[in-house]
């Protein structure tokens, strides 16, 4: 069963957890970017996607693909400050087509946000955010920017890698 790994990111920490993904399972990691990424090569995919304003990255690479993709078994992992829960399931779903997020798994890691590194236009959407955040934790964080990469938090995507790896094994 071969699998692969495709994503889309701004700044810099999907491209990492990609690669983290990658060496723990041993896949092939694309940016959506490489012109050589094709999806139809694999039977199953990992897609990695940030959140921007709460849009996935990934979504117009997805809508374009669809016919290659909807009948693979696909993983998602998005990555931004929020963490996994309702909102951020939200975002998704609001995302991708219906169909695609009724069928794949989703996990929600968190990611990385240096102020210095972002467009002006983010910046002042984040200080926006900030004004109508009752919590001071997540003021600060959209403020300040953040930092909650973890290497370990990848573990459920190589445990469902490893879980559709070795259901189609043993089916073969």
């Amino acid at each position: 069963m071969k699998g692969a790994i495709f994503y889309s990111g701004q700044y810099g920490s999907t491209a990492k957890y990609a690669d983290w993904i990658g060496v723990a399972t041993g896949l092939p990691v694309f940016s959506i970017e490489d012109s050589y990424a094709d999806p139809t090569k694999y039977d199953f995919l990992v897609l990695g996607s940030s959140v921007i304003v709460y849009k996935l990255t990934i979504r117009k690479w997805v809508t374009q693909n669809l016919a290659k993709i909807a009948n693979k078994p696909i993983i998602l992992f998005s990555v931004s400050g929020a963490g996994p829960g309702a909102k951020l399931d939200k975002w998704v779903a609001d995302c991708l087509p219906k169909t695609l997020v009724s069928s794949m798994q989703h996990v929600g890691l968190r990611g990385r946000l240096d102020m210095n590194e972002i467009s002006w236009w983010l910046k002042l959407f984040m200080r926006i955010g900030s004004w109508k955040s009752d919590d001071p934790e997540v003021k600060k964080h959209e403020l300040e920017g953040f930092d909650f990469m973890d290497e370990s938090s990848i573990s459920p995507v190589v445990e469902m890698v490893e879980k559709i790896q070795s259901s189609r094994d043993l089916a073969a």
